[in-house]
């Protein structure tokens, strides 16, 4: 699973999500990931704060660095955490558009994106958003 986070919260649901799932599981930070090697996993679950309407700068470039053959087939999941205010759904969301790439490099999209949300702008989470992390996580087919 690769994640980016902001203030805490996008790490935490990752988190969950990966304590969920059956298996070998590892939980890594956006910038610790090498792109090229994305081949070599059963599934990829992707995870973003929604940040004007987009993922994080960070997950953004790991997004672009993607060889077109390392995706090519790879069953993914995406996520992100969002705030629910009035005029957040004129811009969209971090899942769709991470999903949206994923596809276009060959990726397999094997469930909709998953929101989670916040309370305001920085967090924190709102309650039961990470029971709700959990069993979304084990929903996933591997």
């Amino acid at each position: 699973m690769v994640y980016d986070s902001v203030y805490g919260n996008t790490q935490k649901i990752a988190e969950a999500v990966g304590g969920a799932l059956a298996g070998e599981t590892k939980v890594v930070r956006v910038n610790e990931v090498d792109p090229a090697r994305l081949g070599q996993i059963d599934l990829l679950i992707v995870g973003s704060p929604t940040l004007g309407g987009r993922p994080s700068e960070p997950m953004q470039d790991f997004l672009v660095r993607i060889p077109g053959t390392a995706v090519k087939g790879l069953k993914f999941a995406t996520f992100d955490t969002r705030y629910s205010g009035k005029f957040v759904r004129v811009f969209g969301f971090a899942a769709e558009k991470i999903g949206e790439n994923l596809v276009s490099k060959g990726g397999v999209q094997s469930s909709p994106p998953e929101p989670f949300y916040v309370k305001g702008k920085k967090g924190p989470l709102k309650e039961g958003e990470l029971e709700r992390a959990a069993n979304w996580a084990r929903g996933l087919s591997r």
